[in-house]
């Protein structure tokens, strides 16, 4: 007999295949569905339209009392997204408290495309990202869009980034993402907390609300708020 998590993932994912959100995948790669593997293609309008991130979620037996543990494998230079451990800075994700038993993975899915367009810049966890959207938001995109392509421009092979975003991305030379991101990984400062999580999902209704957001996405330009 199957335990309670096992038959809400079912219906979660027949929520998931029925509904055939547009980028966004998942399948589970455990016979108990408690281990998942997704994908998510960035919106329309986006720096990162066209590009498909992969993604691991791993739920327990508590689901859906508690949430999943979701990582980016294609890990994101974006201020919500953890450099060191790809997780996701949303606060119902992080903290028990916050999560409700209404969630379902295909509102989890969308919530965490609509972040990747939609950066929240107050406190973030990955503070370059950040600091680099908020200055040069042509060099942002730059320097995202390289890691997401698999290489980084730097020199000296450091991490170091200059008061001066120009100035850094003159003196270029090609860095694998791998060695990127090992590099990355062992001077990670930022570490998330529960004060600074994107409340994406307060409202149950989320996909409805979805629907809006995508709405407005494609009849406006894309327009970030800096400061």
């Amino acid at each position: 007999m199957h335990c309670r998590a096992y038959l809400l993932l079912e219906r979660d994912f027949n929520e998931l295949k029925q509904n055939n959100f547009k980028g966004i995948t998942a399948l589970p790669v455990s016979e108990d569905l408690m281990k998942w593997e997704a994908e998510i293609e960035g919106l329309q309008n986006s720096i990162w339209k066209g590009l498909v991130f992969q993604l691991t979620i791993n739920f327990t037996r508590e689901y859906n009392c508690v949430p999943p543990v979701v990582k980016f494998i294609t890990i994101p230079f974006h201020p919500n997204v953890d450099p060191h451990t790809g997780q996701p800075c949303i606060d119902f994700l992080d903290n028990a408290d916050k999560w409700n038993k209404r969630y379902t993975l295909s509102s989890i899915l969308l919530a965490l495309q609509v972040m990747l367009s939609n950066p929240v810049l107050e406190n973030p966890v990955n503070l370059d990202a950040a600091r680099i959207l908020m200055s040069d938001e042509s060099m942002y995109k730059l320097l995202a869009l390289k890691l997401c392509n698999g290489s980084l421009q730097l020199e000296d092979n450091s991490l170091q980034l200059t008061k001066d975003p120009h100035k850094f991305i003159k003196a270029i030379k090609v860095v694998s993402f791998n060695d990127y991101y090992k590099t990355w990984s062992g001077i990670a400062t930022s570490k998330a907390t529960e004060y600074y999580r994107t409340p994406l999902l307060e409202d149950p209704k989320f996909i409805g609300q979805y629907y809006k957001w995508k709405k407005m996405d494609l009849q406006y330009p894309k327009e970030w708020n800096l400061k």
